[in-house]
């Protein structure tokens, strides 16, 4: 979707490893651990007032899991490249979880007061959708 909706680089020079590398990534790690990952904040994170529970959620999910996610998906994305991993997260790394920060927790915040745990997962599939463009786009220029 980045190579031909925010690139526009044609299907004549699309780059299927990429896609592939992108494919792999979200099926085979990001989506089952997500979803544990949904699962383990719904039922260790519960506190007295609901939006104080959000608000922890939020702040445990954008410092946990984001932080961590978006490190193993650039070493990830280095390793399959045969590349850095070290000068892919020192080229990349800051910028991306600035702006991670500056999407998710809204996004989070919504998900977790109104979707029902076992969606939770395909509402953040959806807004991927954007913001893996993104993320694939950072991923090929290196910052």
């Amino acid at each position: 979707m980045a190579q031909q909706a925010v690139e526009r680089v044609g299907l004549e020079k699309h780059n299927f490893a990429r896609t592939g590398r992108m494919a792999l990534y979200g099926g085979a790690v990001f989506g089952p651990v997500a979803t544990t990952w949904f699962k383990f904040l719904q039922n260790k994170i519960d506190l007295k007032n609901p939006n104080t529970t959000i608000a922890a959620r939020v702040l445990t999910d954008q410092t946990v899991f984001a932080s961590t996610n978006l490190f193993v998906f650039l070493s990830s994305m280095a390793i399959m490249e045969g590349t850095s991993p070290k000068d892919k997260l020192e080229s990349t790394y800051a910028t991306a979880l600035q702006k991670n920060w500056m999407v998710w927790p809204w996004v989070q915040a919504i998900n977790f007061k109104l979707v029902p745990l076992e969606h939770r997962v395909l509402v953040v599939n959806i807004v991927s959708l954007g913001w893996n463009c993104y993320l694939s786009y950072i991923n090929s220029k290196g910052g």
